[in-house]
């Protein structure tokens, strides 16, 4: 009769022994997956603020945010060798001139008629208003209703 109940209460305690173990590895197993997640949104986020630094680092936006600071480009750089000897000649950096502005095609403003149906209306006489697409020269996207 004792060998049987040290044989139960062996069975018994390697039983709740491994009930433990497994709550611990499923513990684990939660932990895990909720760091994998963590990481995700952690790499998103890493990812979305390199875009942002390399669009802040590009040269077109640091040319346009240096010339709101009122920076302008240097002119030819100045050395200074170790013994001391300056190599170049400095000069203060000169503002570009501004671009000149471009000329810009007025689009034709389409005439409203305010006349009775009897009369003839002004915008059926006189000749066609310009396309704007004509005028500047570069051809410009059709304006096809449901595309």
């Amino acid at each position: 009769m004792p060998f049987v109940l040290l044989v139960v209460a062996l069975l018994g305690g390697g039983l709740i022994s491994l009930l433990l173990l497994n709550s611990a590895l499923n513990q684990g197993s939660f932990q895990l997956t909720q760091l994998k997640k963590e990481t995700l949104v952690l790499t998103d986020e890493e990812q979305a603020l390199q875009r942002d630094v390399d669009g802040y680092s590009a040269p077109d936006a640091l040319q346009r945010r240096a010339h709101e600071l009122g920076l302008v480009p240097g002119g030819s750089p100045v050395f200074i060798g170790p013994d001391g000897k300056v190599a170049g000649t400095a000069s203060q950096a000169q503002a570009p001139p501004p671009p000149s502005p471009a000329p810009v095609a007025q689009p034709a403003q389409p005439a409203v008629s305010a006349a009775p149906s009897g009369a003839p209306s002004a915008a059926t006489s006189g000749p066609p208003a310009p396309n704007p697409s004509e005028a500047s020269g570069t051809p410009q996207p059709s304006q096809t209703p449901g595309r």
